[in-house]
């Protein structure tokens, strides 16, 4: 039936866009000859935004890939998957199975809060299995790991405890490592590079300060280049905060604002500068760094990793020091744009997603074990219902996470991708977290050896707060960067305006704009006229690929409409905000299918993949309507729906059906359930609760089958019977206990000051105590 109908409606959507192009060639003929052009022009110079030096080095860094066949309104997952594909290597997939294996049992998640560190044995374990230097390349004594090879190790880390996977995601994504290998000086990748592959010094990097957030380019901390003894440096006063590894670091990566009054530079020049300033003496700072404060501590929600302070007064820094040397002062800015963005890509999407997948396998079985009403709580439709979150969220965050590596393999370097993915990835986490909470109940509010989801609820703000806080990731970053960086044509529009009266190049790139709007109108009205006959029947996957197709169409055409908001759209967060849900969805839309794509052999993937592109074609529809409803320029808010949705709302949330179906999946022993609970750490000690319940999900399911069965014969279970439902129940009777002290914090709770040391008074009208 599905294919009866594909060649006339492929015929339609050409000839419409036919008809669009046509339109919008006379239009612009229409504009010439009447002269508009020139007025454009001019109105253009003065709504446009403005490109500051920080912005062109935001949106010169890395590459465009997927998103700019998002913005041109014509995605292929075939495409995808002709292109993309991503696997660990026999090396990589060895040192997760022995390493990591290792590393993950000395981890005593509980005692680590407790004495809000990891242990030293720990420490020395990670510093000598080079895990802080995965990323570095083996001529300098790396592992040369991927990126994808390094999100594997942080997210099973992260599985059992967050506090060591941070210690050892940062410095192989936010640390110095990255930096010095892509612009350092020979002489400074052959000394520092081996050191840091081999653990022998600890990485930090100091960019955040009291002004500067979010908007790291607003620091206040700055350099004066000046000669001391000879030597030419800076003298710099620095305060930098929420510096993660900090407190323990031997080497620190430092940014800051560089001024040269006395004009001292022969090469580089004045800007934001990065430099590496070792705690001890060496050869690029043969006096030290006297004046340099490192040591303070944060307490980041108790949470126990390093994180803390980074100062420094009238600090003389070598030029030696500066990362690529004396050329490459007032580069920072762009050295960090390039290498720090990839790493917001992979580092805490593997954190988002060791959650949900520890989600999935612990409270999905959690939820198979416990009972309540003599049944088991994944049976309650209310629980069912967190559960199909947390089962979609992880299916969806698996898939992006896979397919974003796979980019990165391709040897792209996508930066708004990294955005989207850190975004997204981080807000499903959280959901997924909250949802296992809930789910766990008692168990996951008791703190205690036995609790394996509070450590991971408790830290998931500060994964949506750091590396770009999401609330401004969303309003600013996404499709403010992504519309000026992935537009075919909005680039050069700008271009031809920042450089001149270049009235040539601004009239080509303005036919161009005007004719991508009027394809995408027709690709919009045709493909919502396609999909309204686009059965879904069997093929889930070529359903929701029709409308992903759609969907690509209007956001490319609505973003060309959102350039009459010119440098507004900068400021109009509520409706780049919406945007980016669009533009967000599609890439986890398009990851979900090319996921599925590669996975399809798994039994029952189907109904997941289902749910997972249910919600993002309702979240896509209801950030497309609140665009239309909210849009400022009069009139083209009506226009913009009359072209995606002429017949109103056509998306719903999945059905009850549907969510129970997921449920069930990740909760009884199925393809799916180990699918999207691969690479979590299980630990070989039987009294381990993930342990205990990653035995009993089986166990439980076929005492309850064998009960079921014994009720429906009316009989009694046999010998044989009754011991496998007798080892169910003695070990879901264990897995249901939650940890008791005799006194927390070593103080006593029934000590003397708890025993009153004053008596009932008799008032008038009062009876005494008996």
């Amino acid at each position: 039936h599905h294919t009866t109908f594909e060649p006339n409606w492929n015929s339609m959507q050409r000839s419409m866009q036919r008809v669009a192009l046509s339109s919008s060639k006379r239009a612009l003929s229409k504009l010439q000859r009447r002269g508009f052009i020139a007025p454009a022009y001019n109105l253009a110079k003065k709504i446009m935004p403005k490109i500051s030096d920080t912005e062109a080095a935001a949106l010169n860094s890395g590459t465009i890939c997927f998103d700019r066949e998002l913005f041109k309104g014509s995605p292929s997952t075939k495409d995808l998957v002709s292109k993309y594909s991503v696997k660990l290597t026999p090396e990589e997939q060895s040192f997760l199975d022995n390493e990591v294996e290792v590393l993950c049992e000395m981890l005593d998640n509980y005692q680590i809060d407790l004495d809000q560190n990891l242990p030293p044995e720990v420490w020395r374990y990670i510093r000598e299995q080079k895990m802080m230097g995965m990323v570095i390349p083996k001529k300098f004594g790396g592992l040369g790991f991927s990126g994808h090879g390094h999100a594997k190790v942080v997210e099973k880390i992260a599985g059992r405890n967050g506090a060591c996977a941070v210690s050892v995601m940062v410095p192989n994504s936010l640390g110095p490592g990255e930096l010095l290998y892509h612009h350092g000086t020979p002489e400074q990748q052959d000394f520092y590079l081996p050191r840091l592959a081999h653990g022998i010094d600890i990485p930090c990097f100091g960019l955040t300060g009291a002004a500067s957030g979010s908007d790291a380019a607003s620091m206040r901390d700055e350099g004066v280049v000046c000669m001391q003894d000879g030597v030419l440096g800076m003298r710099v006063n620095f305060s930098k905060r929420y510096i993660t590894l900090a407190p323990v670091a031997t080497l620190i990566g430092l940014a800051f604002k560089l001024r040269d009054p006395e004009g001292l530079l022969t090469k580089g020049k004045e800007g934001i500068t990065v430099a590496l300033l070792p705690t001890e003496a060496n050869q690029f700072a043969p006096n030290g760094i006297p004046g340099l404060q490192t040591g303070a501590r944060h307490n980041p929600l108790g949470v126990s990793f390093m994180n803390g302070t980074v100062k420094g007064n009238d600090v003389f820094i070598p030029m030696s020091c500066v990362i690529g040397g004396e050329e490459k002062t007032g580069y920072g800015w762009n050295m960090l744009m390039e290498c720090l963005g990839e790493g917001r890509g992979i580092s805490l999407p593997a954190l988002s997603l060791a959650n949900s997948k520890l989600s999935t396998l612990a409270v999905g079985g959690y939820a198979r074990v416990r009972k309540q009403f003599k049944v088991p709580i994944a049976s309650m439709e209310g629980v069912q219902e967190k559960l199909a979150n947390i089962g979609r969220n992880t299916y969806q965050v698996t898939a992006a996470q896979a397919l974003f590596d796979a980019i990165l393999a391709d040897g792209e370097k996508p930066t708004v991708l990294s955005a989207i993915m850190k975004q997204q990835c981080t807000e499903k986490g959280r959901q997924s977290i909250n949802e296992a909470m809930d789910i766990v109940g008692g168990a996951g509010i008791s703190k205690g050896p036995a609790n394996f989801v509070a450590t991971a609820y408790v830290a998931t703000p500060i994964a949506i707060t750091v590396e770009g806080a999401n609330a401004l990731t969303r309003s600013l970053i996404i499709f403010g960067q992504g519309l000026t960086r992935a537009h075919p044509h909005l680039r050069s529009l700008i271009e031809a305006i920042q450089h001149g009266d270049d009235m040539p190049t601004f009239n080509k790139e303005l036919a161009n704009i005007i004719r991508h709007a009027f394809t995408n109108l027709g690709r919009s009205v045709a493909r919502g006229l396609a999909v309204q006959v686009q059965p879904k029947g069997s093929d889930v996957a070529g359903y929701y690929e029709a409308q992903l197709s759609r969907f690509a169409a209007n956001f490319a055409f609505c973003s060309d409409v959102g350039l009459t908001l010119g440098g507004g759209l900068k400021t109009s967060e509520y409706i780049s905000g919406r945007y980016a849900d669009v533009l967000s969805n599609l890439y986890m839309g398009y990851a979900a299918l090319w996921f599925y794509q590669n996975n399809k052999h798994v039994k029952d993937l189907d109904k997941v993949l289902d749910l997972a592109m249910a919600d993002v074609c309702h979240n896509i529809q209801e950030a497309l309507f609140g665009i239309h409803a909210n849009f400022p320029v009069p009139l083209l808010g009506p226009v913009m729906r009359a072209a995606t949705f002429p017949r109103g709302r056509e998306y719903h949330a999945a059905p009850d059906k549907l969510r129970k179906a997921v449920s069930e999946l990740i909760t009884t022993p199925t393809e799916v359930r180990a699918l999207l609970t691969e690479n979590v750490f299980v630990s070989k000690n039987p009294n381990d609760r993930v342990n205990q319940i990653s035995r009993a999900v089986s166990m439980a399911v076929e005492a309850d089958k064998l009960l079921s069965k014994c009720r429906k014969e009316k009989r009694q279970p046999t010998a044989e019977e009754q011991a496998k439902i007798d080892a169910a129940e003695e070990l879901r009777e264990q897995i249901i206990q939650v940890d008791a002290f005799e006194t927390l914090a070593g103080k006593d709770h029934k000590a003397q000051h708890m025993v009153p040391t004053w008596t009932v008074q008799r008032s008038e009208g009062e009876k005494v105590a008996q």
